[in-house]
């Protein structure tokens, strides 16, 4: 029955999303950016609207940086993908099914290191700035169902170390959806309280797309 329900998922996060011909700017990652997708209103929507240009969307549910087969690994998200800017995400599902709150320094180390200059995470971002894309990195923002306990430490490390990455490349932007969420605000979280309500896709489209500069 779980994989029954976890197809389903995938099937109907996939709808209606690909890469455009021409797109410029693609999206990637996990669930944080496909969520709403089937309804239109996925990160991926909203920063096409506000963009007023086609946006790619690749991103699944359960994608891993590290982990996950064919498309639920984010890097083979990207294989194939050529664009001016890629969006993306990632990380919680590496921590989720690596390591407990507690006891995740082995995993975010594999992630990215201390200085963000290694890691799955910095080696991905160095593949995309190789092929001529700007990346803008969305760090997590803090859900309801997390806020106040000890799973916060890791991720803050996780934002420091981030951080440290994009200072290293002026073509790295890191935006931090925490500047746009309030863990209190219900109206920005889906019914989980874990994942973005249509508001909160909204909201982390509109920090993004300042970042975004598409020369015509």
């Amino acid at each position: 029955m779980r994989i029954l329900i976890l197809l389903s998922l995938l099937f109907l996060s996939a709808c209606g999303r690909g890469v455009p011909d021409g797109a410029r700017v693609v999206v990637a990652g996990d669930s944080v950016m496909a969520w709403n997708r089937s309804a239109g209103a996925s990160v991926a929507d909203a920063l096409e609207a506000r963009l007023g240009t086609p946006v790619g969307d690749v991103s699944l549910p359960l994608a891993e940086v590290m982990g996950g087969v064919g498309p639920l690994n984010i890097p083979n998200q990207l294989g194939g993908v050529s664009a001016e800017w890629v969006v993306l995400n990632g990380g919680a599902n590496d921590l989720s099914t690596g390591c407990d709150c507690t006891d995740c320094d082995a995993v975010l180390g594999r992630l990215i290191s201390e200085d963000g200059a290694q890691g799955a995470i910095p080696a991905l971002v160095a593949d995309l700035r190789q092929s001529g894309a700007r990346v803008v990195w969305a760090d997590y923002y803090t859900s309801p169902r997390y806020a106040g306990t000890e799973c916060s430490a890791t991720y803050r490390d996780l934002a420091a170390r981030l951080a440290r990455m994009a200072a290293r490349d002026p073509g790295v932007s890191l935006v931090d959806m925490d500047d746009v969420f309030d863990p209190s605000d219900l109206s920005l979280f889906a019914g989980d309280r874990l994942h973005p309500s249509k508001i909160g896709s909204e909201r982390i489209a509109r920090l993004i797309a300042p970042e975004i500069q598409l020369t015509r």
